[in-house]
């Protein structure tokens, strides 16, 4: 697969969940792809036909020292997440890019949304979520930027996206590990709140075709597909990847979970805690084959041929184990 319009990208991260698939659809386009970052990655290796950059990307001096002054047509930015980051690069890239690519979140928006579906211009607004506020932070350097001397960004806002190594239940792993043992797993809510998954593959198509088109300069796009299926559905569908014919869900609410699991409060009542649809009509305007291909009922079983292929990264947390024991017990007792 090519593109008449190959472009030079520098792709700052690429070896992540999201990147990953977008470094390898601008490679089949035909694009000319240089990556940066660490070169740390065993589970996510870069395609052939790449040039490879080795830097810490929030080590300033080192990414400095590794571009040496040379110019791109995009710079598409998946490892910021401080406004000081942003502003670093605004700096850096200002007359050496023609489109510098910022991946924000949709994490970013309004909790909950007082209207759905949720649309580019729904209020940034998350009280929950400090990783939220610093990607809207970010966001607003690039605008005032792009406002005050032209800078020419572009602000893609991803919701959940993963791929076969990224499980989207609050356990992950450790719910698979439980529903094998015949034990119940905990779903917050009642588990009929809808919740967007994106394949990363999927993902790719609509990022891709952003890069370089400019009609995507100076704009804001969010990137997810019309795959919105509750929660007890996500479960289910992992327990069947998973062998597990009827899991036993047991649903709490999301404030006790938030205080027996401190570290998983933020992302839950920040995000997952709430119906997340999106209208992508405006991407698909630009990009017209971003499509879901890619449903979860399906990439369920990709996720779990992984893992059972990689015993390695079968991490069960013991810690968040007894804790969802202590949550099952509690809502048992009510």
């Amino acid at each position: 697969m090519t593109t008449c319009n190959p472009q030079s990208i520098l792709f700052i991260g690429g070896s992540g969940v999201i990147s990953h698939a977008s470094v390898a659809r601008a490679v089949e386009r035909g694009h000319r792809v240089t990556v940066l970052n660490r070169g740390r990655s065993s589970q996510r290796p870069l395609p052939d036909g790449i040039e490879t950059l080795v830097a810490d990307a929030t080590d300033h001096d080192a990414v400095d020292a590794a571009l040496a002054g040379r110019e791109f047509d995009v710079v598409a930015q998946f490892r910021a997440f401080t406004p000081d980051h942003v502003a670093r690069d605004v700096a850096r890239f200002t007359g050496r890019t023609g489109q510098y690519v910022f991946i924000s979140s949709a994490s970013a928006y309004q909790k909950p949304p007082a209207r759905m579906p949720v649309t580019e211009s729904t209020p940034l607004v998350n009280p929950f979520w400090q990783y939220s506020r610093d990607k809207i932070a970010g966001e607003d350097v690039l605008v005032r930027a792009l406002r005050e001397h032209g800078f020419p960004a572009t602000i893609v806002r991803p919701s959940h996206t993963y791929d076969r190594t990224l499980i989207p239940t609050t356990g992950a792993w450790t719910d698979v590990a439980r529903m094998r043992a015949g034990k119940p797993v905990v779903v917050h809510g009642d588990g009929t709140t809808q919740w967007t998954l994106t394949h990363t593959r999927d993902f790719a198509v609509g990022f891709v075709g952003l890069l370089g088109n400019p009609l995507a300069v100076g704009d804001t796009f969010q990137i997810m597909g019309t795959h919105a299926p509750t929660w007890n559905q996500i479960y289910t569908w992992l327990a069947a990847a998973a062998g597990v014919r009827e899991p036993e869900l047991v649903h709490v609410a999301s404030e006790t979970i938030a205080r027996v699991l401190p570290e998983d409060a933020a992302g839950l009542l920040g995000d997952k805690a709430h119906s997340m649809v999106f209208d992508c009509a405006k991407v698909r305007a630009l990009v017209p084959e971003f499509a879901t291909t890619i449903t979860y009922d399906e990439a369920a079983f990709e996720q779990v041929a992984w893992y059972d292929a990689h015993p390695q990264a079968q991490q069960v947390d013991a810690a968040q184990d007894a804790a969802f024991d202590r949550l099952v017990a509690h809502a048992r007792s009510l």
